[in-house]
């Protein structure tokens, strides 16, 4: 994978949660993931096509994602609800778009599916394009999420 392509991620991932949900992660170090697990309990799943192909993921652990989507909504929730779901998918979009903004500068032109969310103990998620994808590992005050990438097919590279 193009390391071009995780910065805007990271990037967009800080933004959107700094912003929405006046939440601070801290990124970890990056590693490749081999296998399909998901490193959280809910995750949001986009697809992108254009310059480059393939999908990304947000995957929270169940106590980050609750004070991510309250602070968002202003009031406390306390269970994976129907919001929470829908909070997800909504924050899973807007990293993708700060992303991509951000790679357009760069001159990549991608576009974005629909997020898909997945709730669960040990759920999967397969990438578009199979494979290893990069992790980038974040830590909140109430715990743990992942972003989950995996690009390839460049055009013109």
């Amino acid at each position: 994978m193009d390391v071009r392509f995780i910065n805007p991620f990271l990037n967009g991932t800080v933004q959107v949660l700094k912003t929405m949900a006046f939440v601070e992660p801290k990124a970890g170090k990056p590693f490749l993931k081999k296998d399909s697990l998901a490193r959280g309990d809910i995750s949001g799943i986009i697809g992108l096509t254009g310059s480059a192909r393939g999908s990304l993921a947000l995957s929270f652990s169940e106590s980050s994602i609750l004070k991510i989507v309250s602070n968002m909504l202003g009031e406390e929730i306390k269970t994976l609800n129907g919001d929470i779901k829908d909070a997800v998918g909504e924050i899973t979009n807007m990293v993708s778009g700060a992303a991509r903004k951000e790679l357009e500068t760069l001159g990549f032109n991608i576009t974005a599916a629909i997020p898909t969310v997945v709730a669960g103990k040990d759920h999967s998620i397969s990438h578009v394009l199979g494979g290893p994808s990069i992790i980038i590992p974040f830590e909140t005050p109430q715990g743990p999420f992942v972003v989950d990438i995996c690009i390839g097919n460049i055009v013109g590279q």
